[in-house]
C-alpha cells in the first residue's frame, strides 16, 4: 500500500480561536533527566480531534529517536488543569500566524501563514502542513506521517533550547533542527533528532 504523502480537500484557513485540550496524563516518557510536562490543544473549529493529535505528538516524542533518548530529559503529557512546562497547539493558519507573530515569528510564505513555530511556551503546529506538507516533501515521497513526527520533533526542538542546522551533506539524512518544511537541500528526510541512538546534527545556522 502507497503511503499517504498529504491528505485530499480543503483545509479551513481559520478556526474560532479558542482551543480544546487532550483530558488525559501519560506515562512519562524517557528514563533520567530534567521532567518537562507539556499540554496538547487542538483549535476549536479546526475539523481535528484533540486525542488524535495528542497521539500523534505521543509518538513523535516516544521515539525511538526522539529528544528523550539523550537520557538527559523527560517528557510528560498533562491535562489542562494541571502544571506545565509548555502547549502544543494544531491550529488552522491564521490562528498559527496570530500566535507566532505575537511571540515575534513571522511563520509567512507568499503573504499567507505557512510554516510552523515555537514561541515562548507554546509549539504551534500549522493546520495546512499537518495535512499536505509541503511540495517538495511530497516529491521527495515522504509520508505525511513522517511529517508529523519531523514537525513536532523539530519545534519542539526549539522549545528545548535548539536552534536551526543545515544539510551536513548531499544524500545525508536532514538533522531534525534543518527547516524541511522549506528546503532539503540534497538530504534526505529525517524526522529524528537521535538516528542508531546518537544525537544526530548538521552545521549550525
Amino acid at each position: 500500500v502507497a503511503p499517504v504523502l498529504a491528505l485530499p480537500g480543503p483545509v479551513p484557513a481559520h478556526g474560532r480561536g479558542s482551543f480544546g485540550y487532550d483530558d488525559r496524563t501519560s506515562g512519562v516518557l524517557g528514563t533520567a533527566g530534567t521532567l518537562r510536562r507539556f499540554r496538547v490543544a487542538v483549535e476549536n473549529g479546526s475539523g481535528e480531534e484533540v486525542r488524535a493529535f495528542g497521539e500523534a505528538v505521543q509518538r513523535a516524542l516516544t521515539g525511538p529517536g526522539s529528544w528523550v533518548d539523550g537520557g538527559r530529559l523527560r517528557l510528560q503529557r498533562v491535562a489542562s488543569g494541571e502544571r506545565y512546562d509548555f502547549t502544543i497547539y494544531l491550529a488552522t493558519r491564521d490562528t498559527a500566524g496570530r500566535l507566532c507573530g505575537a511571540g515575534g515569528i513571522d511563520i509567512r510564505k507568499g503573504g499567507v501563514p505557512y510554516t510552523s513555530c515555537r514561541v515562548p511556551g507554546k509549539v504551534v503546529i500549522n493546520l495546512d502542513r499537518w495535512r499536505t506538507s509541503a511540495p517538495h516533501l511530497v516529491a521527495a515521497r515522504m509520508p505525511l506521517d513522517t511529517y508529523r513526527l519531523y514537525v513536532v520533533n523539530h519545534e519542539v526542538g526549539h522549545q528545548l533550547g535548539h536552534h536551526h542546522e543545515a544539510c551536513p551533506g548531499a544524500g545525508r539524512p536532514a538533522p531534525v533542527m534543518q527547516q524541511q518544511t522549506l528546503f532539503l537541500d540534497g538530504c534526505r528526510p529525517n524526522p529524528w533528532p537521535y538516528l542508531g541512538g546518537k544525537r544526530y546534527t548538521g552545521p549550525a545556522l
